[in-house]
């Protein structure tokens, strides 16, 4: 009952924690007792130091203190603002440079690797939340997606049409 008291406070906050379960390991249950000088569970720590248990995380909560002590989820959208930046042409793709993991993706590194340009990719596939959110938050339903300076360029079939026009190397390269 507590531990699920103290994951739900984190939660209502937006923390971004991770769990173990002492449980699993009876050397850590007990050993964490002795190193923290706490005899009881839960524990959080913040940064490696023990902030206290389930009664000291409400008095944090009810004065306001657990707000600037605890990390902050990273929003998503903001995850992704800062992902489509990670490089100034990101390509988020199934698989990756080394290893395409669908024909279309297969197809685009090609092109890319034929510019010359620099550029950088994610692995959609590594993770559900980007895959999904990336679809809705670039209103673009389908992968490979390219982005140029945090810009969506599009899609395969956008890709090829910019460079039998002989324009992708200028979009690559900011110019347009």
């Amino acid at each position: 009952g507590f531990s699920r008291q103290i994951v739900e406070i984190l939660n209502k906050h937006g923390v971004s924690f991770s769990t173990f379960d002492i449980f699993s390991d009876e050397e850590v249950r007990q050993g964490l007792k002795t190193f923290s000088n706490w005899p009881t569970y839960p524990q959080l720590y913040v940064a490696g130091e023990l902030i206290g248990g389930l009664d000291i995380v409400k008095e944090l909560e009810a004065s306001g203190e657990l707000d600037t002590i605890c990390p902050k989820a990273q929003k998503l959208e903001d995850r992704l603002k800062s992902l489509i930046n990670k490089a100034p042409v990101m390509l988020f793709m199934k698989g990756n440079k080394q290893m395409a993991k669908c024909g279309f993706s297969k197809q685009i590194l090609e092109i890319m690797n034929n510019t010359g340009i620099d550029y950088e990719t994610f692995d959609i596939l590594e993770d559900e939340e980007v895959r999904q959110g990336l679809k809705t938050f670039s209103n673009w339903p389908t992968y490979p997606q390219l982005y140029v300076k945090g810009e969506l360029v599009g899609g395969l079939d956008i890709v090829k049409e910019l460079k039998e026009s002989g324009e992708l190397l200028p979009v690559l390269k900011g110019e347009n």
